[in-house]
């Protein structure tokens, strides 16, 4: 093999392992949802802030992700009462932890994800589907938005 085609492949072989290295830094959209569940557990804000796009989350003025029982949803006005709300004795804590989660199927386009969340009331045989919202913000997955997915029934 003379110098020069060796010199591609090892130039090519370079170039492939580390796009393969950028591109698959980001790692799981999935992952994230999982660390986000086991930092809600702890009640570690300072992971979930690391977690959330805290901004976009608070840009939901029109649904309430805890499954709330009235038809107005809670708006938040700071990052401190989302954060507040997702640990300790928040609402959404409450009410999500109050159920069993299934992380189910992920769907990755580009530079957004979804991640669907089903929560399982055994008590009452009901299921509460959500679609996790997930985009790269300094080259990692956060979490943006949680929306309820309507029945289908």
């Amino acid at each position: 093999m003379s110098l020069f085609k060796l010199l591609t492949v090892v130039t090519l072989g370079a170039l492939f392992v580390l796009s393969g290295c950028v591109g698959g830094s980001l790692g799981d959209p999935k992952k994230t949802v999982i660390r986000f569940f086991g930092a809600m557990e702890k009640d570690d804000k300072a992971a979930l802030a690391h977690l959330l796009d805290l901004s976009e989350l608070m840009k939901n003025v029109s649904e309430d992700y805890a499954f709330h029982s009235d038809d107005s949803a809670r708006v938040f006005t700071s990052p401190q009462q989302i954060l507040d709300d997702l640990t300790g004795d928040g609402l959404t804590k409450t009410r999500w932890f109050s159920y069993q989660r299934i992380i189910n199927k992920v769907e990755v386009m580009g530079e957004t994800a979804t991640v669907e969340v089903t929560f399982v009331n055994k008590d009452q045989s009901k299921g509460y589907r959500t679609k996790f919202g997930l985009h790269v913000l300094n080259e990692k997955w956060k979490i943006y938005s949680f929306k309820a997915i309507p029945d289908e029934g």
